[in-house]
């Protein structure tokens, strides 16, 4: 499948929603896990606003990805973001869209509060 990697360096990131467990199935509550490593998969949807555009993406991250306090409002870092598009027929119709994944979501608010070395 196709990855394009997404440049996060011009852009500003908060979080939107704070992160929730991915569900593989809604009707049995199944949570999704990294096929990979076995991870718990999260969901973190964020405000991405570049070029005098804002989009809310939800962005799927493995949970030891997801570091510092992601509260509403949160400034963040995306580490190794990338978009996937996908297709698929669901009761006859067809579906498309983006999927985007992160390696990490990191908080910018925790290094902001630090003090700095005189």
């Amino acid at each position: 499948m196709r990855q394009i990697p997404v440049d996060t360096s011009a852009a500003t990131v908060m979080v939107a929603k704070t992160p929730q467990p991915k569900i593989k199935d809604r009707r049995t509550g199944e949570i999704a896990t990294d096929v990979e490593t076995g991870a718990t998969l999260m969901t973190v949807d964020v405000m991405f606003a570049a070029n005098e555009e804002v989009e809310i993406l939800s962005i799927t991250v493995p949970a030891p990805g997801v570091t510092g306090e992601l509260s509403m409002g949160t400034p963040v870092a995306l580490t190794g973001l990338i978009a996937r598009p996908w297709e698929n027929d669901f009761n006859g119709q067809k579906r498309h869209g983006i999927a985007f994944r992160a390696v990490a979501v990191t908080s910018l608010a925790d290094a902001a509060a630090r003090p700095k070395a005189a």
